[in-house]
Formats: structure tokens, sequence, C-alpha cells
């Protein structure tokens, strides 16, 4: 119990990225000791599968669109947080200096149900490793399904569990991994924060879903995303609005608004074509619009929203399958899956923090 608690306090105190704003814990300041992202450094395959131990936080971050046999919409999250609390080597036992989050949900039209579970680093309880590609904390599992050196990540099977929810599923992809920004660097603000990033968003998926003791078969495809850094945002960005959508040409879009204090907002993205190659688009290009809010938990936020790209004449509107997708976690934010029409159709998943 003694241990819980101070995992806990430290994870108050240095939180992972990618959730709200509170949480980063000074991640918009210096972090001094840390390794720096750099826009010429290159990204190999499997290393960067794996942790990053000279960075200050990093996340595996895999989202799903499922249906069952009837075509009922579902949607199922799997992340793995891990933050440095200070700058130096790994370590063996409860000296390390890492601490892991990890958070799981499954999503339907009715129901959002998620959980969370902590670990410290160095003693086993959670970890993860580049060959064969492995990340788990405590029972939850992303991992290979070969054993082979050089099995990579295109093909995983992945399982967690809450109090009312289980999964599992395999994933394929027949494609390399994605290079998200400029070539892996990925820009965050005017002012040079920036992470390395890199996605696999060709998974087809095939598994379980048992709710409430209730098994459902599903179908579907997912995308997972990498990334590190060790001071990703700027002082004055307070939370984002982060887009995957899977178009139904077989194209894929990754679209991200960082909000600042000052009304003052940085968007990035990527547009990747069904056969893999990936084109960073300019902000000026993009535009993402809240249409409509819903309020949780004491807090309103946008849950419907018009997103256009002017070059690829794309206008669409999303629309989340729950509104209601609030992941009442030590640090809360809105995930869950979306559907779009207008001038494409398709499906992904929405994330929104700081609000």
């Amino acid at each position: 119990m003694r241990a819980s608690v101070l995992l806990a306090a430290l994870l108050a105190c240095c939180a992972p990225a990618r959730l709200c704003a509170d949480s980063f814990a000074g991640l918009g300041q210096e972090s001094p000791g840390f390794a720096t992202v750099t826009p010429d450094a290159a990204l190999a395959f499997p290393r960067d599968f794996g942790a990053h131990p000279g960075f200050r936080t990093e996340w595996w971050y895999l989202t799903a669109n499922l249906r069952d046999a009837s075509g009922a919409s579902y949607g199922a999250q799997w992340t793995l947080f891990r933050s440095a609390l200070a700058p130096g080597p790994e370590l063996a036992g409860w000296a390390d200096p890492v601490v892991f989050m990890g958070h799981a949900a499954v999503t339907t039209a009715s129901e959002h149900l998620f959980a969370e579970t902590l670990a410290r680093g160095g003693v086993g309880q959670a970890g993860v490793v580049a060959t064969p590609f492995r990340a788990f904390i405590d029972d939850w599992s992303l991992e290979a399904r070969d054993n082979g050196a050089d099995a990579g990540i295109s093909r995983l099977f992945v399982s967690a569990s809450g109090a009312q929810f289980r999964y599992q599923l395999t994933l394929s992809a027949d494609m390399p991994p994605v290079l998200e920004g400029d070539k892996g660097y990925s820009r965050k603000s005017e002012d040079g924060r920036a992470s390395y990033y890199f996605s696999q968003p060709f998974y087809t998926v095939e598994g379980e879903l048992i709710l409430r003791g209730a098994p459902i078969k599903v179908s579907g495809r997912a995308w997972m995303d990498r990334e590190w850094s060790s001071q990703p945002l700027s002082p004055d960005q307070k939370g984002w609005d982060w887009f995957s959508l899977h178009l139904s040409s077989g194209e894929k879009l990754m679209l991200f608004r960082l909000r600042g204090v000052s009304g003052r907002d940085f968007i990035g993205g990527n547009w990747i074509d069904a056969d893999g190659a990936t084109r960073q688009l300019a902000p000026e290009d993009v535009s993402i619009e809240p249409l409509a809010t819903t309020t949780l938990a004491s807090t309103t936020l946008p849950t419907r929203w018009r997103v256009t790209v002017k070059s690829r004449a794309l206008n669409i509107e999303t629309i989340p399958l729950n509104p209601a997708s609030w992941m009442g976690t030590r640090f809360a934010y809105w995930e869950g899956p979306i559907r779009f029409t207008g001038t494409h159709g398709g499906e992904g998943y929405l994330e929104m923090t700081g609000y």
C-alpha cells in the first residue's frame, strides 16, 4: 500500500504526456539533463519500437474501431505511458527513476468503461522491450505474436481488463510504420517544441470483447501511435484536440490542434496515402472547428467537429459514437471513437485534453 501511495504521488508530480494540461507538470518548461528532440535524427526500427531512457516521457497508444456480427460499433483503447522522474540511466529495483501508467477502455453507444493501473520501473511490474516487441503493465500487454528478433510490430496481440470489461485482440498490418511530421520530427509549437513520432495506422483487428460477462466477437481496424520527447509543449499551451482518421478510400489522416492560453493555436498533421506514403500538412491548409459541446464531470468540451483540408478537398463533420467518452482517470480527458461524413466518409478516434 505504501508503494502504491508513493507511486501515485510521483505520478502526480511528473505525469506522462498526452493527458490533460494540468498533468503535464512542467513539460512545457525546460528539462535539463534529458535528451532533446532534433530535426536531423533518423528514426530506426526495431530500435524505436522500444523505450528511450534518455527522454523524459513517451507512450505506446493503440485505438481500435470495431464492429460485431450485427454491425454494432465499439471502440477499444490501450495505452502505456512511461515517464522519467529524473535524468539518468534506468536502474534495477526501486532506485529506477521511471514510472509507468496504463489506461484501457471499451466504448459502446451507451457506455464508456475504463481502467487505470500504475507501476514503478525497475521491479518487473511494467516495461517495454524492442525485440521481440513487448509493452506491459501488470497483466495488460501489447506484444508481438512472433518471437523472432525481426518480428517488428506488424503482428501484435493486445489484452487488458477492468472491473466490467476485458478484451483480447489480434492485430495485423501489411504496411510499414508511417513517420509523422517531417520524417518523424513532429513540431508542436512556433518556438520549436517537438517530439519524435511515428504511427502504424494500417492494422486490421479480430478478437473478443467481454462486457459485463458477455463475450462479443468483433473485427475492425486499429491505429498505433508512438511518440517520445522531453519538452513537447510550449509554456503557454494548455491542451489539445487530436484526430486519427480512417477514410473509406483507404487513406488515413492524423491532425492535432494544440490550444494556447492566449488563444493562438498550433495545428499540425499528416495525410497518409493508401500505399503508406505520407505528406506533412501546412497549418494554413487545415481548419479544425468545434460545432457542438457536451458537459461531463462539470467540464464542457466540443464533441462534434468540422475538419477541412483544402489541398485534399476534404470537408467533414465528426460525430462521436458516445459523447460521454470521458476517461475519469487520475488526469481526466476525453477519448473515444468517432465517425465522419461529408466529402469523405470513415471512422477514427478523437482525444481532447485540457478543457
